[in-house]
């Protein structure tokens, strides 16, 4: 059965960028061989309208088309339900992290997909689904 995962936006930014780390670590690089790994198995990966919208704040359409055509036969579009909001909601304020993370860690946990993400707010839900960063998987 083949593995699906939600890969938060930094993520994407680290690949397209090719970006290294504070101390030089190749960021882009374990984004390529994780994005390699998942096409190779021919796993899937969720898209949602945060990870869209929250590229189109540093670029436009066509560069995000261009990101991820590489991808278009493993994506899957994710929508988040009004039920799966609201406690993203409620979650962002009990916890002080981004109303974001804590949806996409409730997507992650409701459809049993592996989260992949840089961000430490991760760190405030892992109780609501577990975090991996790329060189974790590869």
């Amino acid at each position: 059965m083949a593995e699906k995962y939600l890969i938060d936006t930094s993520i994407w930014v680290d690949l397209y960028e090719d970006r290294k780390g504070y101390q030089n670590e190749p960021l882009g690089d374990f984004a390529f061989n994780l994005f390699l790994m998942i096409k190779t198995k021919q796993d899937k990966i969720a898209i949602t309208d945060l990870t869209i919208r929250e590229l189109e704040m540093n670029y436009s359409m066509e560069e995000i088309n261009g990101m991820m055509k590489p991808f278009e036969d493993i994506l899957e579009k994710l929508v988040a339900s009004k039920k799966q909001r609201d406690e993203a909601k409620l979650l962002a304020k009990e916890r002080n992290v981004p109303k974001g993370d804590a949806l996409h860690a409730i997507l992650a946990r409701d459809n049993k997909f592996i989260l992949v993400s840089r961000d430490k707010h991760f760190r405030e839900l892992t109780n609501i689904s577990e975090h991996h960063k790329p060189e974790e998987l590869i």
